[in-house]
């Protein structure tokens, strides 16, 4: 995954400034700055000395030296007036993230950390009403994208310093989480009017990288359970890597080239991985594959953080230009107040954090997604891509007898070679079995022998035929297996794609669906209410800390710093902090709620566990009968290409094999002639009969004549000889 191409990178516009009765020249090399880290550094360094200004003079909103102040909004292209200095700083650290942000979607992958940290100092200290692109809805957006871009470019790091695959999980696994918070921020209706057309973008290209990720963090996790042999868990997550980078592809639509390159990379490395690990595990290991939701889920490990801004750096931004103009103490006064209140915040946020941690990892656990938690919806209909083949079925009636015919004409021709190869096996036996008896009744082979005459004594034309012969069986042999498993293959395919050919009810029928009781939906309707409970716990907390952090940025005491004493500073402080009494109140009470809701919904899910086991089951048989008629549909032009190579390939064969039985058998009329002749030659040979000669004195008969009643003197000498010799039978009848 080192090589994989890199994904594009969101990045935001600059505002432009409008009017403003300040020195030209500032003006100007604070609105107009280069797009590189020496214009990052101009704008630090003008906010910062914005920041000194304000402390001293009465630039704020209705004082003294309040001028009107011009700025373009982002998304409208509105131009927004306010009288506050304020408002000058907060477009100034907007801008300084979006040029952080636009350095960062360079090949250099560097700088999403700053952006982030300017976005969050605008967040946490300027009001959100200056301007929609500054609201606190949009700031939060560009936080948690520049955070989950900054955890992307980590992620490409350590993939090339190939770290190890459960570290990578992790990283991966929390640029998931970022673009996550992203995405809840894009479906806010709030926040898609206020973004506009932009928002559809987006949130597309933000969607697609949650399945993109969350595919390389099971893609490593699969890594993980390979170097500690466990590889079952290795299918399964491979398994679930590949079904997320599907889900990636499908989301990918319309995306630039770039983005479809880095989707194939990955499709090869990860259809590879598992393909591989299937195989390996069908075959060899046999390990159980668990279910994914059994094993331990993959946290994220969040190693970026928005950076932090500090107007007072004097590091950052140069020496004070303003510090003899007026006395520090009211500043200083306020600023040990803004400490206060950040205290404050820091202690509220700490609960609210270990809160939501605590709630996000009991969730996690738990895996309960209220809009899918039944998942009924899925059975009511086909899904699109089986509606797909069927339709695309539909125009191509003759899919299923097309398949069956070549299936015919592959096995005729089949059984045409099978049968040519016979006849010239026979025909061999055939003549081997003639020659052997030519040769025992020359004498040369007894008869009790019974081996086969030796190649040797085979005619050249024979012993040809036979070697042509043994070729094309073992040729047959080999392809014969080819063509079993291409008939079976096929018997596989043929039933689901008559299926896909007929009536969409038989279709829909054919795919499970869940039977569920009275009592079964009453559990789910019960879970769905408590899961409602929790969504609304969530929402009412973050209603409330929006509300205290509102609150804490209106908050300005400088008015009455200004005429309180040194020495009262403390009670004053006290005093003021009484007003965020109330809303602490609200959150201490959403925060101790969770307990008991947490509870519920535990109850709630032991009772959910039957009927979730049987859920899971149905949708796994109706996900895995999905896949097999896809399958049969993908594998029907696979099927008619190899069938057709067989045809071909048996096609070419029989011709061979019509010829080489020609052949056999001109060889074995040959070879026949030839015996003949051997035969006629041993005839020859025998001597001719001698004249008679005058009966000899009675003898005694030999035990051969005896046997046949005759006497010596009635057989002729040269026959009778013969008959002493015990000559074959077949001779003899000669």
């Amino acid at each position: 995954m080192e090589a994989v191409p890199r994904m594009p990178m969101i990045w935001l516009d600059l505002k432009e400034a409008g009017e403003f009765a300040f020195n030209a020249a500032v003006k100007k090399s604070a609105v107009n700055v280069p797009r590189d880290f020496e214009g990052c550094s101009t704008l630090r360094k003008y906010f910062g000395q914005l920041h000194y200004l304000q402390s001293r003079i009465p630039m704020g909103a209705e004082q003294e030296a309040a001028v009107p102040i011009v700025w373009t909004e982002i998304f409208s292209g509105k131009t927004v007036t306010h009288e506050d200095i304020k408002y000058e700083q907060a477009c100034i650290l907007y801008n300084l993230g979006a040029l952080h942000s636009m350095l960062g979607a360079m090949d250099k992958r560097v700088s999403e950390e700053c952006a982030a940290g300017a976005f969050t100092y605008l967040r946490d200290h300027f009001p959100h009403s200056y301007s929609v692109d500054m609201s606190h809805q949009i700031l939060n957006l560009n936080i948690n994208l520049m955070l989950g871009q900054a955890q992307e470019c980590l992620l490409e790091k350590s993939m090339l310093d190939n770290r190890k695959s459960f570290l990578v999980a992790r990283i991966s696994a929390q640029v998931v989480d970022y673009y996550k918070e992203a995405c809840r921020a894009l479906e806010n209706s709030e926040t898609a009017s206020l973004l506009g057309k932009i928002q559809k973008d987006w949130k597309k290209l933000v969607q697609m990288k949650i399945y993109y990720f969350a595919a390389v963090a099971h893609l490593h996790m699969g890594k993980q359970a390979e170097e500690q042999q466990k590889f079952g868990e290795r299918v399964i997550y491979f398994q679930s890597a590949l079904d997320k980078l599907n889900e990636a592809i499908k989301l990918a639509k319309g995306q630039p080239e770039t983005v479809q390159e880095a989707l194939r990379f990955t499709m090869d490395v990860i259809g590879g991985k598992y393909n591989s690990a299937k195989k390996d595990n069908d075959f060899i290991y046999h390990e159980a594959v668990p279910a994914l939701d059994t094993l331990q889920s993959v946290k994220g490990a969040p190693l970026v953080k928005a950076l932090p801004v500090n107007p007072t750096d004097p590091a950052v931004t140069g020496p004070d230009i303003f510090a003899k103009l007026v006395p520090m103490a009211a500043h200083e006064a306020s600023s040990l107040y803004s400490e206060e209140k950040a205290k404050l915040l820091r202690d509220v946020m700490a609960k609210i954090e270990a809160k939501n941690e605590v709630l996000d990892q009991f969730m996690d656990s738990m895996q309960l997604d209220p809009e899918t938690v039944d998942n009924l919806e899925m059975y009511s209909h086909i899904p699109p891509i089986l509606m797909e083949k069927c339709a695309a079925l539909s125009v191509r009636p003759d899919t299923v007898k097309n398949l069956v015919q070549s299936m015919q004409v592959l096995s005729g021709v089949f059984t045409d070679v099978e049968a040519s190869l016979k006849e010239i096996r026979d025909l061999l036996e055939e003549d081997e079995a003639q020659e052997r008896k030519l040769q025992e009744l020359l004498g040369k082979v007894p008869p009790a022998q019974g081996s086969p005459p030796p190649p040797s004594s085979l005619s050249p034309g024979l012993a040809e035929v036979s070697k042509e012969c043994s070729k094309y069986m073992e040729v047959h042999e080999k392809a014969s297996f080819t063509n079993t498993e291409l008939h079976k293959a096929m018997n596989l395919h043929i039933g689901n794609l008559r299926l896909l050919s007929g009536p969409l009810e038989q279709v829909r029928a054919a795919l499970p669906s869940p039977a569920l009781t009275e009592d079964d939906k009453q559990v789910l309707q019960n879970l769905k209410r408590i899961l409602a409970k929790v969504q609304e716990m969530r929402d009412q907390r973050m209603s409330l800390e929006q509300q205290l952090r509102e609150m804490i940025q209106k908050d300005d005491i400088t008015t009455s710093l200004v005429t309180t004493d040194r020495s009262e500073m403390k009670k004053l402080f006290e005093e003021q902090l009484k007003k965020y009494d109330q809303i602490k109140v609200y959150l201490e009470q959403n925060l101790a709620a969770q307990e008991n809701v947490l509870k519920a919904l535990t109850d709630a899910n032991v009772k959910y566990a039957t009927v979730r086991k049987a859920l899971a089951e149905v949708e796994h048989k109706w996900n895995t009968t999905v896949q097999t008629l896809v399958a049969s549909y993908e594998a029907y032009e696979d099927l008619m290409k190899k069938s057709q190579e067989g045809k071909d390939f048996y096609t070419d064969l029989e011709g061979k094999a019509a010829k080489l039985l020609e052949k056999a058998r001109a060889a074995c009329q040959a070879a026949e002639a030839n015996r003949q002749q051997i035969l006629e030659k041993e005839m020859k040979k025998q001597p001719p009969p001698r004249p008679t000669a005058p009966k000899p004195a009675l003898q005694k008969k030999p035990p051969e004549l005896e046997a046949a009643g005759l006497d010596a003197g009635d057989l002729q000498p040269p026959l009778a000889s013969l008959v002493l010799q015990d000559l074959p039978e077949e001779l003899r009848s000669l």
